[in-house]
């Protein structure tokens, strides 16, 4: 297990790990040109193996978010053997997901980026998911100050698939002010309710007239302790939004803004939604790089998906891939300034 570093002409670097892909440092200039890392996470992969519970800049798979009670159906059969590792349901690939697991390298280079490949073989019946799955992912850094993620698979058995990137912002830096006074734009005219655990109630609701509703520009921090009880029961924004955009058509997800840096990231992916999860969870127990101590909601993550629960929602896209097609979702992050 190794780190790895992109650099593009501009100085922006990328620093990831083989083990769960977990990226670990991105460092983006503010508008007086000052690089900061923007990425919450450690110094060591030893850190990463004991104490990334909260999946800091991991690769998520094979199914990222939630699958209630860790069951679905599949072609008239029930797959149940899915880990029961969030309250009663089964949360970003079980125990051992991808996050957890060292994956193959292969430097990628071409006009304008470098990257790299990474390449992992879910077997049959790991963490109860059917089917030999070949995975990738590419990571690049483009001259263009983008951060590219390429995902493709293929399976020999009918599966579920839906992988994400988990990496937590603070466009501050890291070791910075907290989020909570960034602006976030979501492009999304719905979103998917959720119960207590997480899981989507199957319902697409409007965000008009609801503290839900970002389609304009606004700081998230002031609606996160909404008495909306769709915000409260979750403890704060863990929600996936339903994008504004055809399925399988690159367009832009969301926009996160720092007004005193001048830091903005845009979010633009190929999938149907976006998980904004606003660190609700983070407690002070975890002490990342320099010693930075990560208090609730220090970092926000906006993960690119299909939704939640999907397999058990026959009206959500589907994530099944079956033998013979090819998964193929790209999500880009876009670092400038204002």
């Amino acid at each position: 297990m190794e780190f790895f570093t992109l650099e593009n002409k501009n100085g922006l670097k990328l620093t990831f790990t083989n083990y769960g892909g977990i990226v670990s440092k991105i460092h983006v200039p503010d508008r007086d040109g000052a690089f900061a890392d923007v990425a919450l996470g450690f110094e060591t992969v030893e850190e990463y193996q004991d104490h990334n519970d909260a999946y800091f800049g991991a690769i998520i798979g094979r199914y990222g978010n939630r699958i209630g009670k860790g069951r679905f159906e599949l072609d008239g059969s029930e797959v149940s053997g899915l880990a029961i590792n969030n309250g009663e349901n089964h949360l970003h690939g079980g125990l051992k997901g991808f996050d957890k697991v060292v994956w193959q390298t292969e430097a990628v280079s071409g006009d304008g980026y470098t990257g790299m490949k990474l390449t992992y073989r879910s077997a049959d019946g790991e963490e109860g998911y059917p089917g030999n799955l070949d995975a990738s992912v590419i990571y690049k850094l483009t001259d263009a100050n983008e951060w590219v993620i390429e995902y493709e698979a293929t399976t020999d058995k009918a599966t579920v698939f839906n992988p994400t990137q988990h990496a937590y912002f603070n466009l501050a830096g890291h070791d910075g002010p907290s989020p909570l006074d960034h602006e976030m734009q979501i492009n999304a005219a719905f979103f998917t309710p959720t119960d207590h655990g997480g899981i989507p109630t199957g319902e697409i609701k409007s965000v008009e007239g609801t503290d839900m509703d970002f389609r304009q520009a606004r700081v998230y921090g002031e609606t996160i302790d909404s008495e909306d009880s769709l915000i409260s029961r979750l403890g704060g924004y863990d929600h996936n939004w339903v994008l504004d955009k055809q399925y399988g058509e690159l367009g832009l997800a969301a926009v996160a803004y720092d007004p005193k840096s001048g830091r903005e990231m845009k979010v633009f992916t190929t999938e149907p939604g976006v998980q904004f999860y606003a660190g609700n969870f983070l407690d002070g127990s975890l002490t990342g790089k320099g010693g930075k101590v990560y208090q609730k909601r220090d970092g926000f993550c906006l993960e690119t998906q299909h939704f939640p629960d999907s397999p058990n929602k026959g009206h959500f896209p589907a994530t099944t891939l079956r033998p013979g097609q090819v998964f193929r979702s790209k999500t880009v992050y876009a670092f400038g300034v204002r």
